[in-house]
């Protein structure tokens, strides 16, 4: 195989000659980039210091940083939210889905590809999916027109039926193109990015939604060729390096299509970093906590908003947004509108993203761990309801924890000082506010939940040998 490399300086070059396309009353094109795991403090424009990314430090500079935007503490619903603009309790998606699971997201979900494919939008979707891997549930079903990437985490590799190696499918639509081994995985984000500029080229006459969940900075860590050894901080820096790479050939297609004045970017990520990995798992520097904790530092994440002329330069939002917010913002932007049902936690948040507001269109957030509501945030206040572990895998809350727990972001970002007994009204109208949302969505009776999508007899996408059951011993 050439180099993908090559691929995508290829693509851009015959696009540079293409005639300027005409923007006057057309729908706005929106990309949106997810980087699995990549922390708080893991970017230039958020403290990265190891770590060079001088493209999204262009797109910090020429655009906005939201610097309160949350993500989900785990990897599926995180997804789940951004697609449906619901918090993941509410479209039952509590966890992670592994291979050959029999639930994924329901089908019966109207998600931010479909909502725009009605605009007449092409969609695609290039990178890690992870709502499923079941047939109903793959992207092709979900609202995109194609699909391109490996359907899960890297880590959930296993080896081809009668095999020894591990790998990972590569899909291609709704088939199975190659089996990846961990090594052939340093391929992936140039290989990603290739697609995503052919997706652009294609579509640049016509509105189009392209989302860009990465596979990186996921472990195992597996940087290209051409990026390792490049930072000063190990091959994790080597693959932000890489996804820093990848952001400037999307803006440099954009721009050479003539579309980058009529084309939103949003970057973000999925969650906090996964520290329990060590030098592989990233940082959330000021931030409390990491992946799979519903502290600041598993949900709250490094974002970023690009659109020339639409999004002032420099700007910077605080107010609080985040991926539930994407689907709504989409919409509006293409000029449609949401019925009133199904209902969506989600608010359009354009006017923060152009400047005319610094207030956030939804009265609180809510921090879910599975269906257990954690925290809520109302303003500058966070109060703590439950014991909250502070990494993925963690089962106790730190020693001394106690319950409720009230903290002011924006004096104390980090979750230190407890204030809960100098405020208790404040207290009392959060624990409100929660039980209320609760009641909704979470805990084992919600009155207001939906289900997910579940299959009979689930398969895994290639042939594998079944794994053993624990504590029962295999035939002879």
């Amino acid at each position: 195989m050439k180099n993908p490399l090559f691929k995508v300086a290829a693509l851009l070059t015959v696009v540079a000659s293409l005639p300027a396309v005409q923007a006057a009353d057309r729908k706005p094109n929106v990309v949106v980039v997810f980087v699995d795991d990549l922390g708080y403090a893991d970017i230039g424009p958020f403290g990265a210091t190891q770590q060079s990314t001088p493209n999204l430090d262009r797109m910090a500079r020429e655009g906005m940083k939201l610097t309160s935007f949350y993500a989900a503490p785990v990897c599926s619903v995180s997804r789940a939210q951004l697609l449906t603009g619901c918090y993941g309790a509410r479209v039952s998606v509590p966890g992670v889905y592994f291979p050959g699971g029999a639930e994924g997201l329901n089908p019966a979900e109207a998600t931010v590809a479909e909502r725009l494919k009605e605009l007449g939008y092409a969609t695609a979707c290039v990178g890690k999916w992870h709502l499923g891997d079941q047939p109903p549930f793959l992207p092709t079903r979900q609202g995109f027109d194609r699909y391109f990437g490996i359907p899960y985490s890297n880590d959930m590799q296993r080896p081809e039926k009668g095999q020894t190696t591990a790998v990972s499918p590569l899909l291609r639509n709704e088939q199975v193109a190659e089996l990846l081994t961990q090594e052939q995985q340093s391929t992936i984000v140039a290989r990603y990015t290739a697609e995503a500029v052919q997706f652009i080229g294609e579509n640049r006459e016509k509105p189009f939604f392209l989302y860009f969940p990465h596979t990186a900075v996921h472990t195992p860590i597996e940087p290209g060729a051409a990026f390792r050894g490049k930072s000063r901080n190990g091959r994790f820096g080597d693959w932000v390096e890489e996804v820093d790479w990848s952001v400037g050939q999307i803006l440099e297609a954009l721009e050479k299509n003539r579309l980058a004045e009529n084309t939103l970017v949003l970057f973000t990520s999925d969650n906090g970093p996964w520290l329990t990995k060590g030098a592989d798992g990233g940082s959330a520097g000021p931030l409390r906590g990491g992946k799979g904790s519903t502290w600041e530092g598993g949900m709250r994440v490094p974002t970023l908003a690009w659109w020339p002329g639409k999004i002032p330069a420099g700007s910077r939002c605080d107010a609080v947004a985040g991926t539930i917010d994407i689907l709504p913002t989409a919409v509006a932007l293409a000029g449609g509108t949401l019925p009133a049902a199904p209902k969506i936690d989600g608010r359009d948040i354009s006017p923060l993203l152009f400047g005319k507001s610094t207030e956030s269109p939804r009265d609180a957030h809510f921090y879910f761990s599975g269906y257990t509501l954690q925290a809520v945030r109302q303003g500058p206040w966070k109060l703590a309801l439950t014991p909250q572990p502070e990494n993925l895998g963690q089962k106790k809350a730190p020693v001394g924890s106690k319950e409720p727990r009230l903290y002011n972001l924006d004096q104390e970002i980090g979750e230190q000082t407890d204030l809960a007994g100098q405020h208790p009204e404040l207290v009392s109208r959060l624990q409100k506010i929660a039980a209320e949302m609760s009641g909704e969505i979470g805990g084992q009776t919600p009155s207001a939940r939906r289900p997910a999508g579940r299959v009979d007899a689930p398969v895994t996408l290639y042939p594998t040998d079944p794994r053993p059951v624990p504590g029962k011993k295999a035939k002879k």
